[in-house]
């Protein structure tokens, strides 16, 4: 299905917006609860899946469905339509401080792979599914857990990050990220995770166990601020009977934070 082409502008530094542009009949998808605003005129639905599993019977809605129940999100999509007949906007936010990445699926080989709660809003045709990590380390290591967003299409897709991102170009490089720092990265571009050093390093170095491994030829983008560190910051200096350790929901509590670095 070829998605539709729109046309956006973002707003703000450091608590982004991104305001899509529809012409008559055009739509976008987005992330329940994602929209900040909209223009008189455009018509929203909430559906199970992307759109897309229509192509493919009862049984492939039911298929998109439940991947969207392995990453946590809900089962249901926002589909904004303009069904006027001139054109409208329609604006979506990230749910915590930090930067909206445009992306711009023809150049990226027509998929991206993405932290699970990093999709935002994207043209209508555009694929939301999952992509499993094959490598038990990985999973298990990366702070993603098993599962990361793979994003298909070939038009606009927008993707929220925490702080600052920045975008790196490897070609046939090497680079090694903190396992929170990663937001999405491009087909062509291995993912792996590799012990930070010797012991001393690993536990007294501030950056954790592990950290992750980008090789290929791709892009790659990166985030200054993962959620999951600032909302430890809080949580760590917020009154609580319970200690800080409870923050999170984690089942390892403290020592999930020393592997992950935070």
């Amino acid at each position: 299905m070829q998605c539709h082409e729109l046309d956006y502008e973002i707003f703000g530094n450091d608590m982004q917006i991104v305001e899509v542009e529809l012409d008559p009949m055009e739509t976008v998808i987005a992330e329940a609860g994602a929209m900040s605003y909209m223009e008189d005129n455009i018509s929203f639905e909430a559906k199970m899946g992307d759109g897309t599993e229509s192509e493919k019977g009862v049984m492939g809605l039911l298929k998109g469905v439940g991947k969207r129940v392995f990453t946590g999100e809900s089962i249901f999509l926002t589909h904004f339509t303009n069904t006027g007949d001139v054109k409208r906007r329609v604006a979506f936010a990230a749910p915590y401080p930090g930067a909206v990445i445009p992306v711009n699926m023809q150049e990226t080989g027509n998929t991206l792979y993405c932290q699970k709660d990093a999709f935002l809003c994207a043209a209508l045709g555009t694929k939301v599914g999952i992509e499993f990590v094959k490598r038990f380390g990985t999973g298990f290591f990366g702070g993603e857990g098993f599962i990361l967003q793979k994003l298909e299409g070939d038009g606009m897709a927008f993707v929220h990050a925490g702080g600052t991102v920045i975008k790196k170009e490897l070609k046939n490089e090497k680079i090694l990220v903190d396992t929170g720092c990663l937001v999405a990265f491009t087909k062509g571009i291995d993912y792996r995770i590799e012990k930070t050093g010797g012991l001393k390093s690993m536990f007294f170095g501030g950056e954790g166990l592990f950290l992750a491994v980008l090789e290929g030829e791709g892009s790659v983008y990166l985030q200054s601020l993962p959620f999951s560190r600032m909302a430890d910051r809080i949580i760590a200096h917020a009154p609580s009977s319970g200690g800080s350790d409870q923050g999170e929901g984690s089942l390892l509590g403290g020592i999930g934070r020393m592997l992950s670095g935070r």
